[in-house]
């Protein structure tokens, strides 16, 4: 073959590598198991399927139409398989591929392309960390330069990098050699130019390595993700954490005020107190169903009856069935209530009444607080949850909590007049996935969102 031809092969080969790999990390299965850290056999199997079938399907095209050569790809695709689902992955996969030439006269392609696997899969036992693995550069002068900076301080006898370069020119000249002793025994692109021939060594090692920076790119890009869901877990604790002592301290305060003149009232709130904080203690659930919320604002509300008095505090429900099955962050309703309490009828002499509403609107809960107390002293409308306000602590955290969960898919408003109450009205989505893990299921439906 001509030397401008080979040339413009070995382009089209890096290129049909990028597109096959791209391709592949598209899929979730395949995600999971490239990036799974320790795969069972069935695994390594299935690892060696996904990424030998396509390649297969290559060296195939090479036979029907004889002037694409690029297609193959079966040398570069079996260390790379090795490397990453070790020896079993590498040789069954190796054997995948060398099929069609097998079935085309080439016998010496199964022999080779599982001994390529089997070294490969070797070379992955012996390595000293995974990320050697993933940090291997297609740019040789790269990898010789980085050699030499982690060899300058302590020399080193192994260097794990530089073997596996050493491993694909070493394996790509092993496979020249029996091209040259039985040349329809196996296929070989060569070329008796010493630079036209180096350029097919070069990009046999672009090839694995360009693979290798794009699944090491979206490995990356995962990981980043994860820790991000974890940054996300970590702040909803922190803000549950914020309104727990918030609600514990002013309980406290209202028990304190009764434990001089009226004993047996506050003996009872202390016992209503430990109902609600075993509550607390014996729920780690971000989320739970509305249904759970109301009977904590239940058990709330007897407290604070009985500080206010049965005659001047009113609680009326007006609570769709259908509603009280959604899944809503723990805690929610409890601050907006005690918002109504302190801000709106504490001042109020003859007491007041506070309506919780939910409803389901297509795929919205809409919930309602309600109370007709003095109101706040300005309109507050939020149409994305940030800033204190007037609410104080607990309306923030609300607020807040909404924002790092739902982003801009929730709403909160609050609507005050004065001498006439407030009313505050949430309109949360309704989520589809597990509801025992909502916090990664709202992450990642707002990632999909994102992409």
């Amino acid at each position: 073959m001509e030397q401008r031809l080979i040339l413009v092969n070995l382009l089209i080969k890096l290129g049909v590598a990028a597109a096959v790999s791209s391709a592949l990390v598209r899929s979730k299965e395949f995600k999971k198991l490239l990036f799974q850290e320790h795969r069972q056999t069935r695994h390594k199997i299935y690892l060696a399927l996904w990424m030998a079938i396509p390649i297969t399907l290559g060296v195939w095209i090479r036979f029907s139409a004889r002037n694409f050569l690029a297609g193959d790809l079966a040398l570069e695709t079996t260390v790379l398989l090795g490397v990453i689902g070790g020896r079993l992955s590498g040789g069954l996969g190796g054997a995948m591929i060398a099929l069609p030439a097998v079935l085309h006269g080439e016998w010496a392609a199964l022999p080779f392309n599982v001994f390529c696997g089997l070294v490969a899969g070797q070379l992955r036992r012996v390595a000293p960390d995974e990320e050697d693995i993933w940090s291997f550069s297609p740019f040789i002068d790269l990898s010789i330069y980085n050699w030499i900076r982690r060899n300058l301080p302590v020399p080193r006898l192994f260097d794990w990098q530089i073997t596996f370069l050493l491993t694909i020119v070493g394996l790509r000249f092993l496979q020249t050699e029996i091209w040259r002793f039985w040349p329809n025994a196996i296929f070989s692109l060569e070329h008796p130019n010493l630079w036209v021939e180096g350029a097919i060594y070069l990009c046999s090692v672009m090839v694995v390595g360009t693979e290798l920076k794009i699944f090491n790119t979206v490995r990356i890009q995962m990981k980043l993700e994860e820790q991000e869901r974890f940054l996300l877990q970590a702040r909803m604790v922190a803000l549950q954490n914020q309104i727990n002592p918030h609600f514990l301290f002013n309980t406290l305060n209202s028990i304190s005020s009764l434990v001089r003149f009226d004993p047996d009232t506050a003996r009872e709130m202390i016992i209503k107190l430990a109902t609600i904080l075993r509550r607390l203690l014996h729920s780690t659930d971000s989320f739970v169903p509305l249904r759970e919320e109301v009977e904590f604002i239940d058990n709330y509300l007897d407290i604070e009856v009985v500080r206010f008095g049965r005659d001047k505090l009113r609680v009326l429900k007006e609570l769709d069935p259908a509603s009280l099955e959604v899944m809503v962050p723990s805690m929610l309703l409890q601050p907006l209530v005690e918002n109504c309490l302190k801000h709106g009828l504490s001042p109020k002499v003859e007491g007041g009444s506070i309506t919780l509403r939910s409803r389901l609107i297509k795929s919205r809960l809409i919930i309602e607080v309600e109370d007709d107390g003095v109101g706040m002293a300005s309109v507050q409308l939020l149409e994305r949850p940030t800033g204190l306000g007037e609410g104080g602590i607990g309306i923030a955290n609300v607020a807040e909590r909404l924002k790092v969960l739902y982003g801009e898919t929730a709403r909160m408003t609050i609507d005050s007049h004065n001498g006439t109450g407030t009313l505050v009205k949430l309109r949360l989505p309704i989520l589809s996935g597990d509801t025992t893990a909502p916090v990664g299921a709202i992450y990642e439906e707002r990632s999909s969102t994102r992409r």
